[in-house]
Order: C-alpha cells, then structure tokens, then sequence
C-alpha cells in the first residue's frame, strides 16, 4: 500500500497536511505473531456467481488449518460501514474505497482478508488494489456465465433487472469488465466448491503465503 499517494473515490490526493503515521510494529512481526503471512483475496464476479460461498468455504478450511482470517462480504459491509451509501455508480465506488482501505488495514495486522464484492469495473479494483501493499493483493475471478447466475438468482435481482425494476444492474444493463490478469479464474459451472477451495489453497501455498 502506498500511502503517500493515497487516494480517494474521486482520485484525488488526500490533504497533503495528513501525514501516514510510521508504527513501530510492522506487518512482518505481526505475522510471525500469527504463523503466516497477510493477504487480500479479492473475489470479483456477477451476482450469483459463488463468490461468497467459495470465500465462506475457503473461510472454513483456513481456519481449520488455525489461520487467522476476515471475510468482507458485500452485503453485510452495508449494515454498518457502508449504511449510508446507495447504489448509484458514484455510491458503489465510494463502497469498494471503504472496503479497499478497511482490507489493507486488516492485511497491515497480519490476517488473511477474504473479501467478496462484484467490483464490475477495473478502475474500482485497481482503487482497491492501491490500498493493498505490493504482493499482497490476489485477484480471484469467479467467472461463472451470465445465464448459470441469472438461473440461479437466488435473490431474485436478475429477475427484477429484467423487468426494468433495478437500473445499472450488473451483466444485464451494466457491464462487467473481467480481469485480465486474474491470479485465479474458477467457473462454478463447471469446477465444484470442493476443488475451488482445493485450487485457492494451492494457489496461498504456491505464493507462499500459508505452508
């Protein structure tokens, strides 16, 4: 995280007055205090796609294992940090910058961050990614098609999106713009939660950041 040249939802720069306050105790004791390192695991995806329900599997198996874990998910994050914000495309940016900084404090204490939002744009995920110190940020696509999430719909959005009763709805009226350089693209399609899990945790031990 590069907090000299923090940003906010507009991007501009913060007051220069505000100065990052240096602590003396780094992320680097703070994981050796847990028994591993930090990390954000950004689950982007459509709705319906199973990113909350492969971060809330992975969620599991990590503690399992006795590591030391958050999960942001993008609905509960709106029942207090993000209460006052709407849906308008400026509110859902204004969203993921909350989210974005409050998961780079969370990996800055040492714990493996496991957040789970649409973020249908490259910019917003970029925005997040600049709160996330270098090497820290993982990009996991879950890149179920649109007409297997619109099936599902277990919340009835698509539904209502159709029906013109929600504007801007991502993957119907609104795009998603799909990473390009994801860590990690699962289709819950066709790749069960028990092998997705099964990928996440190959891919922690390969970037060494659980053994």
């Amino acid at each position: 995280m590069n907090n000299s040249n923090a940003i906010n939802a507009e991007n501009k720069p913060v007051n220069k007055d505000i100065k990052w306050q240096q602590l003396d105790v780094t992320t680097v004791q703070r994981e050796v205090l847990l028994g591993h390192k930090s990390a954000v695991l950004w689950f982007t995806g459509l709705s319906g796609s199973g990113k909350s329900t492969i971060a809330n599997a992975l969620e599991q198996a990590l503690a399992a294992q006795g590591k030391h874990t958050y999960l942001l998910d993008g609905d509960n994050v709106r029942h207090g940090l993000c209460a006052d914000l709407g849906f308008s495309p400026a509110d859902r940016s204004e969203n993921l910058r909350r989210v974005g900084a409050v998961a780079g404090l969370m990996a800055d204490a040492g714990l493996l961050v496991l957040s789970a939002f649409i973020s249908p744009y490259r910019q917003q995920r970029e925005l997040v990614k600049s709160f996330i110190a270098d090497g820290k940020f993982i990009e996991i696509h879950i890149a179920t098609p649109l007409a297997v999430c619109e099936q599902r719909d277990v919340k009835g959005l698509y539904k209502k999106a159709r029906a013109g009763e929600i504007s801007q709805f991502t993957g119907i009226s609104d795009p998603y713009e799909a990473p390009t350089t994801a860590d990690l693209v699962i289709d819950t399609s066709i790749t069960s939660l028990q092998d997705s899990v099964k990928q996440l945790l190959q891919l922690l031990t390969l970037k060494e950041i659980i053994n």
